[in-house]
């Protein structure tokens, strides 16, 4: 099934695949020929009742919150797979300068957002 998406814009044969994302302000190996603004992937958490009791019973021992964690890790590849999507949308095939972004709105709850530009690329000939 071909993702309507992810085609790559005429005159190119580069597509966005996480290989083309970049916390970089360029992509080696390729030449950027056009940027089509600000992408952005947002995504607004709470702590569960019962991951709240289990994150604090881990307080307890120290290390590694793991239920934390989780939550932390899935918050952010969400907020990528949106910023990915609205970069397709635009018809971009990289993103340039990808950060991520937290903020607690109030207490337990935390947004989460994922930005980058989104850029059109060619492979660089020049070298």
């Amino acid at each position: 099934m071909t993702d309507p998406y992810n085609s790559a814009p005429a005159g190119t044969a580069v597509t966005l695949t996480d290989e083309m994302v970049t916390t970089a302000m360029e992509l080696p190996g390729y030449r950027i020929t056009r940027s089509l603004g600000l992408v952005r992937g947002i995504t607004v958490r709470s702590r569960s009742i019962v991951g709240s009791f289990f994150g604090g019973l881990q307080t307890i021992f120290g290390g590694n919150i793991t239920i934390y964690t989780s939550l932390c890790e899935q918050a952010r590849l969400e907020t990528y797979r949106d910023m990915v999507m609205h970069a397709r949308q635009k018809r971009a095939n990289a993103i340039i300068g990808a950060r991520y972004d937290a903020t607690e709105v109030m207490p337990g709850l935390t947004e989460v957002l994922c930005y980058g530009t989104a850029v059109v690329v060619e492979p660089d000939q020049s070298h």
